[in-house]
């Protein structure tokens, strides 16, 4: 099936966000893992092989609409402790968010029904799952302190 060549290009560019998204949260995953944070390393783990699967549909669509996908991932901010790594994946599920509800406006003007409910659901993820956990894991540092928070984590 040939797809619009906007929205295959604009896929192209969610495959970035989504596997830039997949690389930090396993160099963090492996951070908490190294650093005995269990809790927060299975998490974060979990997030990962979601960004992935997130990634794969986006691969495989752009293939179903007749595209070449575009492996080349966006840049990656690393975090250096807990707190750090916090914001810098939170700062990317805002930047994925911001990008998907871009994507699903373009794929509505361009009649492909089928990559939006895609990008909807990603979406729903993004918004529900990662981005609520994240401001969860920040608001609670906020309220019991980092130490206290770090312990709950062991």
């Amino acid at each position: 099936m040939r797809g619009n060549p906007e929205v295959i290009d604009y896929l192209n560019m969610l495959i970035g966000g989504e596997l830039a998204a997949r690389d930090q949260y396993l160099i963090h995953s492996r951070m908490y893992e190294d650093w005995g944070l269990n809790t927060i390393y299975e998490r974060i783990n979990h997030e990962m092989e979601e960004e992935a699967t997130h990634a794969d549909a986006i691969i495989r669509r752009v293939l179903f609409l007749g595209g070449t996908p575009n492996m080349a991932r966006d840049g990656l901010d690393i975090g250096h402790d807990v707190v750090s790594c916090l914001k810098a994946d939170l700062a990317l599920e805002y930047h994925v968010r911001e990008k998907l509800a871009q994507g699903i406006k373009l794929c509505e003007e361009k009649g492909d029904y089928i990559s939006r409910d895609m990008l909807r659901q990603q979406l729903a993820d993004t918004e529900e799952d990662h981005t609520y956990w994240l401001e969860k894991q920040i608001r609670l540092i906020e309220l019991i302190g980092l130490q206290n928070y770090i312990q709950s984590l062991m």
